[in-house]
């Protein structure tokens, strides 16, 4: 079931929490008040910088709870305690820092816009979150390599891809939020890469899916 997905009516922090303990196995502690202020001050800022910095779509800002942090926060179920996850065109941190702050996952942010770096360490600095912005593009990222992998809205996936086969570990996986056009890009990436695909139905996406990609090498 996809929880709080279909919907012109904007998703209340209350209605995240529910769809979160409902639908994933994160605990009340886990999603209690401390995390949740670390997550309202995240809304504050990102509203705050908004208007000088394009960081999401302005059609987006109305319904920031489902659009952006369900969506992101939903890949924390696969993100085991001191996992190293790196986030490739994190943005204004979505999903890479909705994970570090609810899971304490170490995250690498990867991103070549030096106005979103500077959103993503002010947002580091009052939520405290466990994470590093590496500033620059991802082909010249030398941070080693990564049990997850992460992207979100960034490419299609034959170019998430080709940028994550060198920074994945051999034993780690990626995880892509992808909508209603995954079939096609899933056909277009099988032609350079072979993979082991599991497909997860999207909280936050009726027309959406999760999916979590292990065993890459190319064809």
């Amino acid at each position: 079931m996809n929880s709080g997905a279909s919907s012109s009516i904007p998703m209340s922090r209350e209605e995240f929490v529910t769809s979160m303990r409902d639908h994933t196995d994160v605990s009340r502690e886990t999603l209690g008040p401390e995390t949740l202020e670390r997550l309202d001050m995240y809304t504050e800022t990102l509203r705050a910088w908004q208007p000088r910095i394009n960081l999401v779509s302005n059609r987006s800002m109305d319904d920031l709870w489902r659009r952006h942090f369900l969506d992101s926060a939903q890949l924390g179920k696969w993100i085991m305690p001191g996992k190293r996850v790196l986030d490739m065109g994190s943005g204004a941190g979505f999903p890479g820092l909705v994970i570090s702050i609810i899971t304490g996952a170490p995250v690498v942010l990867a991103e070549s816009d030096s106005r979103k770096c500077a959103f993503l360490r002010e947002v580091r600095r009052l939520t405290d979150a466990n994470a590093e912005i590496a500033e620059g593009r991802i082909e010249d990222l030398d941070a080693g390599l990564f049990d997850v992998v992460v992207a979100r809205a960034l490419a299609p996936l034959t170019d998430l891809l080709d940028h994550a086969a060198g920074l994945v570990k051999p034993d780690g996986f990626c995880l892509f939020p992808k909508g209603a056009r995954v079939d096609d890009e899933l056909t277009d990436a099988t032609e350079n890469w072979n993979m082991q695909v599991e497909q997860h139905p999207s909280l936050s996406d009726p027309d959406g899916v999760v999916l979590r990609i292990r065993n890459l090498s190319r064809v």
